[in-house]
């Protein structure tokens, strides 16, 4: 807080993430909105390359896009957990000390996935978890060193962490795609669960560093929706012929390495700020399926 909103002829991002899904989509949203951006070409956690990049592009904001989710899932982290905390806490740490120094807004892209139902917030309940709850799950190494540098990032009053969860697109050929993902398993969990759709959200992260926003925001669609109910649109949208498989999550243990987190978030702060953010539903259905649905 504290930061005034900043004209929209003067901006200029850098953005870390280059080669990532959502650092590629933000270069696509700045180019459609005339914002000059950058990418930066310094590692994370290599401060003066970092400090090189903000002497020569000399950004209003800067987005972490970049950071470590594991290929093809969060069950690389468990087999390369230094590398994990170089990207994930060291690299985010030294960007977000770097910003501060100079006074600049830092967008982090942080994760939702740091929650699990419980007794206090029951799937299908409708009680998310909201921003200052403290996070629960730390079963995957993933999820705890992202509930870690959330924690130590409260500190930094410049940093704005948004809580993406199983990130959606249009893009339904991109294999980071949630709902690609989980057409192309043989078989599916189904649990209701708090997601991003990032046609929708990403744009809303481009006005919060307009308006200079910081703190913890859950960063999905209000409401849940589970893997059936996704997979039952995509067959109404997308493909008539397309069936699948479910499991429960006894089984699904025994063919992943890290237990998954699966959680409802509160976006009513998100709400709030933007009125007119949509329903889960109602953004899959707008953003996602009415524009890859086949015409006959």
């Amino acid at each position: 807080m504290g930061f005034p909103a900043t004209a929209d002829q003067h901006l200029k991002f850098l953005i870390y993430g280059k080669t990532g899904w959502i650092g590629g989509l933000l270069g696509m949203i700045c180019q459609s909105q005339s914002i000059s951006f950058e990418y930066g070409s310094g590692r994370l956690e290599n401060r003066s390359s970092l400090e090189a990049d903000l002497a020569a592009v000399k950004p209003t904001h800067v987005f972490n896009a970049a950071g470590v989710t594991g290929r093809p899932n969060v069950d690389w982290c468990e087999s390369h957990k230094v590398e994990t905390i170089r990207a994930n806490v060291v690299g985010t740490l030294t960007l977000a000390d770097v910003c501060r120094e100079r006074g600049l807004v830092l967008i982090n892209y942080a994760t939702g996935c740091i929650f699990e139902y419980d007794q206090a917030h029951p799937e299908g309940s409708g009680i998310g978890f909201k921003e200052e709850d403290t996070p629960n799950f730390i079963g995957s190494f993933y999820s705890k060193t992202k509930a870690l540098v959330e924690d130590l990032l409260k500190n930094y009053e410049n940093v704005c962490t948004l809580r993406v969860r199983m990130p959606i697109s249009s893009d339904l050929q991109n294999p980071r795609n949630f709902i690609t993902k989980i057409a192309r398993y043989d078989k599916v969990v189904n649990i209701p669960n708090s997601m991003t759709i990032l046609d929708e959200l990403l744009p809303i992260s481009v006005e919060m560093a307009k308006r200079n926003l910081t703190g913890i925001w859950n960063f999905t669609n209000p409401g849940v929706v589970s893997h059936n109910e996704i997979l039952e649109m995509y067959k109404q949208y997308i493909d008539p012929s397309y069936t699948w498989k479910n499991f429960n999550l006894e089984e699904q243990a025994k063919v992943i390495v890290a237990p998954r987190s699966n959680n409802e978030l509160d976006a009513s702060k998100l709400k709030k700020e933007f009125p007119e953010l949509l329903s889960i539903r109602e953004s899959l259905i707008k953003n996602v399926f009415k524009p890859n649905q086949k015409t006959a």
